[in-house]
């Protein structure tokens, strides 16, 4: 059964108010030479091995997971 890792973010135009949060905090504790940080979320996925498991996790993404309007995400397939 293919394990399918998703990997959802904010597009690159939108600002990320947690991230920089993040890069705040970083900064604050001596990380310097960290000059961007963007936060996104990560899916795990059990699909029974078929024809179109692509098609079926673009569908899901677009439908359900991620916002097609303000998210990208990527994916990968593990056998």
């Amino acid at each position: 059964m293919p394990l399918v890792k998703i990997s959802i973010t904010l597009k690159p135009a939108l600002l990320d108010a947690q991230g920089r949060a993040v890069h705040g905090a970083l900064k604050n504790l001596g990380y310097d030479n960290v000059s961007q940080v963007r936060i996104g979320r990560y899916i795990e996925i059990n699909i029974p091995d078929s024809a179109d498991v692509d098609a079926q996790v673009c569908d899901m993404c677009d439908k359900l997971l991620a916002n097609p309007v303000i998210e990208d995400y990527r994916y990968e397939v593990a056998k």
